[in-house]
Formats: structure tokens, sequence, C-alpha cells
């Protein structure tokens, strides 16, 4: 379903239950099936890239990198999906990429009932989660591009300024942390809004595993995180933003203050600041910061897709997003302890 232009989708479905409002993708090699992507977000394209890394890493197999898909090995596929963000979604001046306007990583605009599709509306910005999942990316993509020196070189290279950029334009050091959004043709919340107060967790966690902070800034970053969630009367440090953004600023009913993207608790985002804080070395605190996430797991059971300030479970109860950055936290730490018996 990948584009000719290179783009990836966010998924795929029996064309019987295409009932959703997406402009869906039909594909020769796939042809019961419609693909659907949510044009709002630009990370679809890092986020395979980094699944596919995974995948070799784990299962020390690369034979998938030479498969051919429609006579095109999936190595140079995830090269032409970098590709399509360069050329596609790439702010000339700032040389970061851009996305819709949505709350942290999230993937709802505020200007539109639903919010999943970009249209004459949105407004255009560029944030920090986008830029760390292709700095991501474009490490993972650097190792896969065996053989291809000047290709890995390329990558590498394009990671290292993207993370210079990074530091200059979304970066406040006089605040310490990331400033929510860098709006290309203005912003759509109200002028008395101060956006710039609110703090991004899932972003800043990402920009942590991007390499963005050293170590004091990711122990500052940890104890804002602290902080917010103090203030917020949440239970964990998956908490999305602090504050939230008001009722009403939001045309999805879905997207009201404290309530999923915005103020939920995911651990699908916390998970992943606790093993970021597991590989800098801050191993109490990261054990301190899993224990509120494993605890609400074991005792509804599941793992859920987000959770209320007052720790209430909310969508589904087998997120696979979150069971994997939990499990894998876990493992981090007994690897630690293994380590240093």
């Amino acid at each position: 379903f990948q584009g000719e232009g290179g783009d990836i989708v966010d998924g795929f479905i029996p064309k019987a239950k295409a009932g959703v409002g997406y402009k869906y993708r039909s594909s020769e090699l796939a042809p019961t099936l419609l693909a659907h992507k949510n044009t709002v977000e630009t990370d679809q394209e890092s986020s395979l890239v980094q699944a596919v890394a995974k995948f070799c890493r784990v299962t020390k197999d690369r034979s998938l990198l030479d498969e051919r898909i429609a006579g095109v090995s999936v190595r140079d596929r995830l090269g032409r999906a970098m590709e399509y963000l360069m050329r596609e979604r790439m702010e000339p001046s700032r040389q970061l990429l851009w996305g819709a306007t949505t709350v942290d990583w999230g993937d709802v605009q505020p200007e539109h009932e639903w919010g999943v599709e970009l249209d004459e509306h949105s407004h255009r910005s560029i944030d920090i989660y986008d830029n760390a999942m292709w700095m991501v990316a474009l490490a993972d993509l650097a190792t896969l591009v065996e053989g291809d020196r000047e290709a890995a070189r390329r990558w590498t290279r394009l990671r290292k300024v993207t993370q210079e950029r990074v530091r200059a334009h979304l970066w406040d050091p006089n605040h310490r942390k990331f400033i929510p959004h860098l709006y290309l043709e203005g912003s759509p919340f109200p002028a008395g809004f101060d956006e710039n107060a609110v703090w991004y967790h899932g972003g800043t966690a990402v920009a942590i595993e991007a390499g963005v902070l050293t170590r004091r800034e990711v122990r500052s970053s940890l104890e804002s995180m602290r902080d917010n969630v103090r203030r917020a009367g949440a239970s964990s440090i998956g908490l999305t933003v602090y504050p939230v953004y008001p009722d009403g600023y939001f045309k999805n009913k879905g997207m009201g203050a404290w309530s999923y993207q915005n103020g939920g608790d995911w651990c699908w985002f916390g998970g992943r600041m606790v093993q970021q804080l597991i590989r800098y070395g801050l191993i109490e605190e990261a054990y301190t910061e899993l224990k509120p996430m494993v605890s609400r797991v074991l005792q509804h059971n599941g793992f859920f897709e987000w959770w209320t300030r007052d720790n209430q479970p909310r969508g589904s109860g087998k997120f696979r997003g979150s069971a994997g950055v939990l499990g894998r936290a876990i493992e981090l730490l007994r690897d630690w302890a293994t380590a240093n018996r």
C-alpha cells in the first residue's frame, strides 16, 4: 500500500468493513483490502522504519530487507519513505518536518469534528515528536542500508543536522522544555492562550530516545514531568500534557480537557520515558516511575489504551503499544539487575 511517492499508510482492513470516512487506498497486490492514512500525522514513515529495524535487531534476520514488493526491495522502499518526508513534509527555511497541529504525539487536529484529514482549515506546524521520530528512524535506516556506506553516511549526517536544528528551533533553554509548536501560518488557538506553558511528555520522551538532550536535561525533564503529575493529580508520567488545552479548543468532543490525548495518561509513552531513564542510568527513578503503570495493569487485568486522572481505564484493554513498552522496560531493568549483582 506504499504510495507512488513513498508515503506509508496507517493500516488496512477488509473492503467490507471500510465504512469510516477515510479516503481509502486500494492495491493490486492486496485486492480484498483497503488502506487508510491519517494525513495530519507525520510519523507513519518513521514508525515503519523503526519497526523494521527492531525486527532485524531482535530476530538477527535481515533477509526481509532483500524481499521485493512489486519489484522493489524492502530496503529501497524504506529509503523511499524517508525521501517522501524530505520532499513533501520538510519546511524549507528551517529544514524540519511539519504536520497539522495536534496535541503532542496525537493524531487529531482542532479544526474538524473528526480531525484526521489535512484540509483548508488546518494549521501547519513543526513539533518535537515528528522530528524526534524522524531522527530515530534516520539512525535506524543507517544500520539497514547494508553495504552502501555512502547511504549510511548520508542518513547519519542528516540525523546529526536535524538534531542541531531541533535544538535551535524547538528547545527552550530558559524553561528547559520543548515548545509545543512552531507555526507556519498562525495558531488555531485563541490569542490569549499561552500555549508555550504547555509541557509535552511524549515528544520529550522520544526526543531523549533520539539523543537530543543531555543527561542533566533528561533528569531536569523528569523532575518537570513529576511536578506536572502532582499538579494535575494524575497517576504516572504517562500524562500526555500539562496544563491541558481547555474545553472547546478542539471540535472533536473526545479531545476535551483531561481526555484522550489532551491530559489522558498513556503507558504507551510513559513506558518509553522509563526505558530512556534506564538508558541514562537513572535506575531508581525508572523503577519508581514504572510501578504505578504496572500496578494498574495488574489491578484491572488489561493493557488499556489510556487512563483517566483518577486511574480509570479507557479504550481497548488489549493495547499492544502499552504491553510492548512496559514489557521492554521490565526487560531492561532485569538486564541492569543481572549486570549489577
